[in-house]
């Protein structure tokens, strides 16, 4: 099975021309040794307990059975009796992990001569490789690394994807370049993730670092931590910070004390990090270094990724908070989202005042902005409706909330939508009916009016969003439960260029051949997943989003 849960658009410019490789470097190193004692010290006390625990049942047991031997956790019965196969007798593993300390019996040394690990004291080592006359090794050029540097390039007209990716139980996140104006999509570089992603946000702050740019992404998974990788390395072991409850075992430098341990895990609500999953990321465009975050645990943090930690907790909701939105100019200002059916407007400087609030008819999936107009914000519900609020008509209550228009867009949840930001009135739904329709919304009196509606063949889907450059704002990249991505460039749809002609000046007066841009995927790959969606395998997604 494979599904991506999540997309982003990297602006144009943003990334490195020349990605770097990951160094693996003396500092590196200490960092990452760092990192292996926090594991280590909490591998150690969870065996500590599961001892002490086999411990306590084997007394017990014990003294239940009138003394019968019972087995130890090495294979030998407390009478010195093994219970193991009698052909691993002659290695002696019982004794693998004893202490020696120069006490060996006399047979000691033939055992390990005799044992699988007795050839290894035949075995040359040699500090330079070059010296060892059994090892070849590739000859290193000039040639070999302008290849390298020319595959990595980023040029500035390229178009850079980020996206969730689960494929047969493993999570990563996955870099895609589209190469310019060419129908070229492909895979730069991916990075591992420590569980299923449910959300990602591309921001351009340098954590623990003021005032430098980078080029970062944003991880929410169903743990409750967020992960922030630099994008502009490439094959990295580990993110650049964490934020969270774990962000203690990311260790800045090697000046940090080795023997301090990562925390236990805590499931009680609080105001320094998230104890459930990440469900929405959202940074801010004006305070660079601000970063939002809405969580399972009813929460939502405002982070400071100068020190990479919670500035502030706020508690708005009753329920699951699923989606977030900054305002377009007022800076301060977040929307919010929950599955308690309602929306929020908080002035996050003002934790402890009253905010609004509006009301809907089921789960809240999506909240967006509308960037062409400050007072105007957008929701998107599981019962397949798109509600538009008009901020200066506050509700008294938020069953008594008045939408500016509602439209029944899909049958089923209405996942993701997305406004185009150069084309006013430009909006794009995606269902987990398995549809993308484009609607001009744009008219004051009449109702949104449909444009076009397709399946792009990616299955439920589960993000679409348009390109932030205006050179290529018409392109909607959609993914969702097949694992594909496919990048539609809505200005080759004739519907689209005569709903929209008169907004926006499109290139070229003749209507081209309608663009559809994908990832080449071979036909196996293309069958298993036709088996896996007759078989109902693409409902876990689903499933679990209900629980």
């Amino acid at each position: 099975m494979s599904m991506i849960t999540a997309t982003a658009w990297v602006p144009r410019g943003a990334a490195a021309a020349h990605p770097q490789k990951y160094q693996f470097d003396e500092e590196e190193y200490d960092r990452i040794a760092q990192i292996a004692r926090h594991e280590l010290a909490d591998a150690k006390d969870d065996l500590r307990k599961a001892k002490q625990s086999i411990n306590t049942s084997n007394e017990l047991i014990d003294d239940t059975d009138g003394g019968v031997p019972l087995p130890t956790s090495n294979g030998a019965t407390a009478d010195g009796t093994s219970s193991d196969d009698p052909e691993l007798a002659e290695y002696d593993m019982d004794r693998y992990d004893e202490d020696m300390d120069g006490a060996v019996d006399s047979n000691a040394e033939s055992k390990a001569n005799n044992s699988i690990f007795g050839n290894i004291q035949g075995l040359a080592y040699y500090e330079d490789a070059s010296e060892d006359p059994y090892l070849m090794l590739p000859e290193q050029g000039d040639a070999s690394d302008d290849d390298e540097r020319e595959e990595l390039q980023i040029l500035p007209t390229d178009n850079l994807i980020l996206t969730a990716k689960v494929e047969d139980e493993v999570a990563c996140l996955e870099l895609l370049v589209m190469e310019g104006e060419q129908d070229h999509l492909y895979v730069h570089h991916d990075v591992m993730l420590p569980a299923v992603p449910l959300c990602v946000e591309w921001f351009d702050f340098r954590p623990n670092k003021a005032s430098e740019t980078g080029n970062f992404a944003a991880v929410g998974t169903m743990e409750a931590d967020i992960e922030l990788w630099d994008l502009d390395v490439v094959d990295s072991m580990f993110p650049a910070a964490i934020l969270g409850q774990n962000s203690q075992a990311m260790p800045e430098a090697p000046s940090e004390p080795a023997t301090k341990k990562k925390r236990k895990k805590s499931q009680k609500v609080n105001d320094a990090y998230h104890v459930d999953s990440v469900l929405s990321l959202a940074a801010n465009r004006h305070h660079r270094n601000l970063l939002a975050s809405a969580s399972a645990d009813k929460t939502i943090k405002l982070w400071d990724l100068n020190t990479c930690t919670a500035a502030h907790s706020y508690s708005h909701h009753t329920d699951k908070v699923c989606a977030l939105s900054w305002h377009p100019s007022q800076s301060s200002v977040l929307l919010s989202g929950s599955y308690d059916r309602t929306i929020v407007a908080a002035d996050m400087r003002a934790p402890n005042a009253t905010v609004p609030r509006w009301g809907v008819e089921s789960d809240v999936e999506q909240v967006r902005w509308d960037p062409h107009d400050e007072h105007i914000f957008y929701v998107s519900t599981e019962s397949g409706m798109l509600h538009c609020f008009d901020t200066r008509q506050l509700p008294s209550s938020p069953e008594r909330s008045k939408a500016k228009w509602r439209l029944q867009a899909h049958q089923k949840s209405l996942s993701c939508f997305s406004i185009n930001p150069v084309v006013p009135g430009f909006i794009a739904t995606a269902s987990t009916d398995r549809t993308v329709k484009l609607w001009d919304v744009s008219a004051v009196t009449a109702a949104p009016s449909m444009v076009v509606s397709r399946d792009l063949g990616v299955g439920k889907v589960f993000s679409a969003n348009f390109a932030p450059d205006e050179a290529v704002a018409f392109r909607l990249a959609v993914a969702g439960s097949k694992g594909a991505v496919q990048v539609w460039d809505t200005s080759t749809n004739r519907a689209v260029r005569e709903a929209f002609a008169t907004k926006v000046r499109m290139a070229g007066s003749d209507v081209p051949e309608e663009r559809l841009i994908g990832l080449e995927r071979d036909d196996e790959m293309e069958e298993e997943e036709e088996e896996a969606a007759e078989d109902g395998g693409e409902g876990g997604w689903e499933s679990m989003n209900e629980d």
